[in-house]
């Protein structure tokens, strides 16, 4: 029997993306998306194959197993099509361009993705998985086409280039000018946007009324800032159950922490259970906020089991993140996650009766092939008054149960890790642990937050004057790829949340230089917003980022990254530029709401004065740790022992010798104070 290394291999063999490596030894003769390739098809005239994945996902590997691994398959596409293999989470660029081609022509987005391009790299034709027979009469048709119809083949490819080269203001018809964007009416327009959005609500499961469900973190941040605007209760109601369910479901994992990256059903039951970096660094920021309003013992559980899971499974030793753990192990999807329950038996052994029923686990199994999914149905305060336990001692079970059933687990053959470090996938991260720090007050975790951040400064970031830039990707040690606009917004906003909580001025420092880098090679003087690729891009078209989706939009996140700065560095032409793309988005928040929360996010920040509060003196540090435990999300915090080149600090000084705090509005401070229960009296007497 023969082993993968023995195997012939193709053109991938030298890369280093994990997805692309695992298609190295496919009989299918796959490149690279490079130079090489693309001149090859036009050099033999052939028609090309990009097809689109991640190593975490499942359906790609299905694909494989059934296609790419077989030799009639891999015969008709070696003779037919030049076949480019590609890694969507290291050419996300060219994954969106070929993703909305799809959709233009009328089918349904999603991954693998398999499109056919003209040498020129045009589409023509494409979909999603295809079975081995539907694939093979596919090769023979387009092959078929493209030798005996080859002027409708190019004539299609033209029209579908021709769309995707349409400039999205054009499109979506979004003005060059920017309108004022005055406070009472911008939050008139929310209240329109909540209105739109809350038809959607799943009022029992939470999220929105449809399946499968996503996390979408940006959705429910929403709810939680219009809710801090407006203390409209429902929108309040509506986040916290979503993540009641969410935390309770079995799309989080109940024994090692961390979410998927959906659930296949409405009720967040059945994942799909590849675990990808970007959600759950997310997901932190989100139940950081919402135990900020909260004090919730289940999301200070989500939290901390949460950021237990990313130092163990997905740090690398240098301090960066890698991308994801696969869904299959052993070839079986969600395999690793499952329990039989003489599984359970064995391991929980007298409890096994009690907390099977907590986590909803029975002999016939709750999902395929008589294997449990564990969640709950119950909080462990309405278990323990159901079996009249105390709480303490029922908390004590749980613990130990979970760490049994993590220790036996860990024995199983694990999912495959993808070790692609993302620089815009750990600045999500990075965010994470900062807010997961803020409310938690744990020191490990910001100092977690501080190695990865020193990480992306000495390993991802060259700094050139007054400019940064940023590579995509770090694998094995090598950065192939330049950064995005996604990757310099993310790591950008990690930095920036990073300095309020360290007050260490090269973080904000670093953030700027960033953003200057931007602005000088993404952003489009003309039509107002940044592209996602720099100048140089080789691409068939160059794309805008506008809608958000599981990860927010990069244009949005730029914005919101544009309004911080603003106000933390007193640069009022980035105050503009924020205000500028908002206004123009505006109009679209109240048409797609579902696709632009990222975007109301910011629009509920700029609608009221962001307060700057300033901490001078020898204590600062631990007042500023006070301070940011309350909930104020509409903030910025700087500090400083004695002095600074701050613009917010400048001025500054201690009062009578003692730390000061100066609560400051748009340029108009309070009476500076020395506790911080009188700066935040300051605070709440100017909310709306």
């Amino acid at each position: 029997m023969s082993t993968e290394s023995s195997k012939p291999s193709n053109h991938l063999i030298h890369e280093n993306s994990p997805y692309l490596l695992q298609h190295a030894h496919n009989p299918v003769d796959w490149y690279p998306w490079s130079e090489e390739s693309l001149q090859k098809a036009k050099d033999e005239d052939k028609p090309i194959i990009v097809s689109i994945g991640y190593s975490a996902c499942h359906w790609c590997h299905v694909m494989e197993r059934e296609s790419f691994e077989d030799e009639e398959v891999a015969k008709l596409m070696n003779q037919h099509f030049i076949n480019i293999k590609l890694d969507r989470e290291e050419r996300p660029d060219v994954d969106q361009i070929y993703m909305e081609a799809v959709q233009a022509m009328g089918l349904q987005g999603g991954w693998p993705l398999n499109v056919f391009l003209t040498p020129d790299q045009k589409p023509f034709y494409g979909g999603t998985y295809f079975p081995k027979e539907n694939w093979l009469q596919i090769l023979n048709n387009v092959a078929l086409a493209y030798e005996k119809q080859r002027d409708q083949v190019v004539e299609a490819a033209n029209k579908f280039a021709e769309g995707l080269q349409t400039s999205e203001t054009l499109r979506y018809d979004i003005g060059a000018s920017q309108s004022e964007l005055y406070p009472a009416s911008v939050q008139r327009e929310l209240r329109e946007v909540f209105s739109e959005f809350s038809e959607r609500f799943d009022s029992e499961k939470g999220g929105l009324n449809k399946a499968p469900k996503f996390p979408m973190p940006s959705q429910w941040l929403f709810l939680l800032r219009y809710h801090f605007l407006t203390e409209d209760e429902n929108a309040l109601n509506h986040a916290l159950l979503t993540l009641d369910r969410m935390a309770e479901g079995g799309i989080y994992d109940q024994i090692g922490g961390g979410f998927a990256r959906y659930s296949v059903d409405a009720e967040w039951f059945a994942p799909h259970f590849e675990k990808m970096l970007y959600d759950n660094g997310q997901l932190l920021s989100l139940y950081a906020e919402a135990f900020s309003i909260t004090h919730s013992d289940l999301y200070r559980q989500v939290l901390t089991d949460t950021v237990t899971f990313v130092k163990r499974e997905l740090t690398s030793p240098e301090g960066g993140f890698y991308s994801a753990l696969d869904a299959d192990s052993e070839g079986e999807e969600g395999k690793y996650y499952v329990w039989s329950y003489n599984e359970l038996e064995q391991v929980l052994g007298d409890t096994t009766n009690i907390l099977t029923d907590y986590f909803s686990a029975t002999p016939q199994g709750n999902w395929e092939n008589e294997n449990n999914i564990l969640h709950l149905n119950m909080s462990e305060g309405e278990f323990t008054r159901k079996y009249e336990l105390s709480l303490p001692d029922f908390s004590e079970i749980v613990s130990k149960a979970k760490q049994d059933l993590l220790e036996h687990r860990s024995q199983r053959e694990q999912p495959e890790l993808d070790n692609k470090i993302i620089a815009g996938w750990n600045g999500l991260m990075l965010r994470g642990l900062v807010d997961a720090y803020t409310a938690l007050g744990d020191e490990p975790i910001l100092k977690l937050a501080q190695q990865n951040a020193e990480f992306l400064q000495s390993n991802l970031i060259q700094i050139e004057g007054e400019f940064a830039s940023i590579s995509h990707t770090q694998v094995k040690g090598e950065q192939q790829i330049a950064g995005f606009l996604d990757d310099y917004a993310f790591v950008a906003d990690g930095l920036i949340a990073l300095y309020q909580v360290t007050f260490e001025e090269k973080w904000l420092h670093l953030a700027n230089q960033l953003i200057q880098y931007t602005l000088e090679h993404f952003y489009d003087q003309k039509e107002k917003f940044f592209f996602y690729t720099p100048a140089s891009s080789e691409l068939i078209a160059r794309k805008k980022e506008l809608f958000d989706n599981v990860i927010p939009a990069s244009n949005s996140a730029m914005a919101r990254n544009l309004h911080k700065l603003g106000v933390l560095l007193e640069k009022a032409d980035y105050t503009e530029l924020a205000k500028g793309m908002l206004s123009r988005m505006l109009p679209l928040v109240k048409q797609y709401p579902t696709d632009t929360t990222n975007w109301a996010v910011l629009a509920t920040e700029m609608s009221l004065p962001m307060a700057e509060v300033a901490i001078v003196g020898a204590d600062y540090w631990e007042m500023a740790s006070e301070l940011i435990q309350h909930y104020h999300p509409n903030k910025v915090v700087l500090g400083t022992k004695d002095q600074s080149d701050l613009p917010l600090l400048r001025e500054r000084h201690t009062e009578d010798n003692q730390t000061t705090l100066y609560v400051c509005y748009d340029k108009t401070c309070q009476l500076p104070v020395h506790a911080v229960s009188e700066a935040l009296e300051q605070l709440q007497r100017n909310l709306p």
